[in-house]
């Protein structure tokens, strides 16, 4: 059996910020039999997230392929590789039966071939909604888990203020930050997400930062989580003044998610705990179809998304 497989590819590398006309969308077969012994399996995506960071990937060059291992620079043509729900449709793996839900690196397509060592695992949705698998159950949640807990480590108490504080981060790190006992405040470009992180996030302050004519007055000292504004513009720096840091003792420490997967299991378990007892609110962006993949990929560079962006493919 075949099946026309659609499926999102990079028709040029970029530099500077992404536009739909970036992308191509194509059509190919795919057959649905495997050879035995290859260990593959094709699976059917539900769910693919949409993350920023895939941007430094589909440069001609970027510090991010330079520097970390599994970010590879996507070739012209090729399928775009982003983490995805799927259901197994083939298997020739024996871990894998047809019909198994799994979670891992899938394809912006409506089918993906995943290799013998391929980055995928079983899902167990825990009683949640597939879609929180890729954001608040994700590494989305990771990244602000592991952040706010293991870098941060705030103290009750505490002001913390978070930027981006309505994307798919930022949201929850001010949402762990009031369960922690702080005293929390963030920022966004819109009064529509101002609005949000006051009234159904609990956040105690919030302010349009296109607005703000003084930030300097506003903050004494800031925590940074994310730059996105840096990979799509590299005039723009994230970063505060150096003799700032220096004087003001600001401590800067970057990570990726991936540092922190030895606390997934507790990152799980607290936030299904939490979850469950209605203390946090998973933020999601989602939009139907293949086709709107590169217009929810240029959109989270223009401010779009509110929460976590993801398309819902099956």
């Amino acid at each position: 059996m075949e099946v026309a497989n659609k499926h999102v590819t990079l028709k040029t590398h970029i530099e500077g910020a992404p536009k739909e006309s970036d992308f191509e969308l194509k059509t190919s077969p795919l057959a649905l039999s495997l050879d035995p012994g290859s260990g593959e399996m094709i699976v059917k995506n539900l769910y693919v997230s949409i993350d920023p960071h895939q941007l430094n990937q589909m440069k001609s060059c970027s510090l991010l392929q330079k520097t970390s291992t599994g970010f590879d620079g996507i070739a012209l043509g090729e399928e775009i590789e982003a983490y995805g729900v799927a259901k197994v449709v083939a298997s020739d793996n024996v871990d894998f039966e047809k019909g198994d839900v799994v979670m891992g690196v899938v394809t912006w397509a409506e089918y993906s071939k995943i290799r013998r060592n391929g980055m995928i695992r079983k899902l167990d949705p825990l009683g949640f909604p597939l879609s929180y698998h890729l954001g608040i159950l994700g590494y989305s949640g990771l990244t602000a888990y592991a952040g706010f807990f293991e870098i941060c480590k705030p103290k009750r108490g505490e002001k913390v203020f978070v930027s981006t504080a309505a994307g798919s981060v930022g949201n929850l790190v001010g949402q762990y930050a009031k369960l922690h006992g702080c005293y929390v405040v963030g920022c966004a470009g819109s009064k529509r997400k101002v609005q949000l992180l006051k009234e159904k996030l609990g956040f105690d302050e919030a302010f349009n930062y296109k607005e703000e004519t003084d930030l300097n007055s506003t903050l004494k000292r800031v925590a940074v989580s994310g730059v996105i504004s840096e990979y799509a513009d590299p005039g723009k720096r994230a970063a505060p003044n150096m003799l700032q840091v220096i004087f003001k003792r600001i401590k800067i420490h970057g990570f990726l998610a991936a540092d922190h997967v030895g606390l997934f299991q507790d990152f799980i378990s607290t936030t299904s705990h939490h979850l469950r007892n209605g203390e946090l609110c998973p933020l999601e962006d989602i939009s139907d179809s293949l086709d709107s993949i590169p217009f929810a990929f240029t959109g989270l560079f223009r401010g779009d998304n509110i929460g976590k962006k993801i398309v819902k493919i099956a």
